[in-house]
This record gives structure tokens, C-alpha cells and sequence, in this order.
């Protein structure tokens, strides 16, 4: 019973992915699209996790916190992308 619960989280965490890979590329706005793309991360996480239950072995949690320090990291550094965007406005009247 608790592998079929596994082997469905992992299903459903794939879904998941699948689904924010289509926000990513049809987001309307890039904030959508760093969301979408921490969602990925943070699913990613849980599968590895997942995995890792079901191989039963705890050599993928390095790989866990490598990833979800990279995943902060790229969300911060989008985000200041993001809010540091300048648009120059050239007057005409000069």
C-alpha cells in the first residue's frame, strides 16, 4: 500500500512539473514564469525525496539541499532581475 502511494506521488508531482513547464511557457508575465519555475524546483525536491523512500537510501539528500539551495539562489537572483528593470523614457522635448 505505501509503495502505490509512492509510485502515485511521484505521478502526481510529475504532473506538476509538466503543468508549470506549460506556465512557463505561455505565462503571460515573467513573475508568473519565476513562480513557475521555483514550483518546479520545490516539486523536484519532493520527488527526490519520494525516490529516495522508495529506494530506500540516503544518498540523494545531498542532492536535495544542492537543489534547493539552487533553486533559491535562481528565484532570488529573478526576482532582482525582475524589480531592478529600468525603463528609459528619452523626452522628445530636448
Amino acid at each position: 500500500m505505501i509503495k502505490l502511494m509512492l509510485a502515485v506521488s511521484i505521478i502526481l508531482f510529475a504532473i506538476t512539473i509538466g503543468i508549470a513547464v506549460v506556465r512557463i511557457i505561455l505565462g503571460p508575465s515573467m513573475p508568473d514564469r519565476v513562480i513557475a519555475l521555483d514550483v518546479i524546483g520545490v516539486n523536484l525536491i519532493a520527488t527526490i525525496a519520494v525516490f529516495s523512500v522508495i529506494m530506500k537510501t540516503k544518498a540523494f539528500l545531498e542532492v536535495i539541499l544542492i537543489l534547493g539551495i539552487l533553486s533559491f539562489i535562481g528565484t532570488i537572483a529573478f526576482s532582482r532581475s525582475l524589480e531592478r528593470r529600468v525603463i528609459i523614457e528619452h523626452r522628445k522635448d530636448r
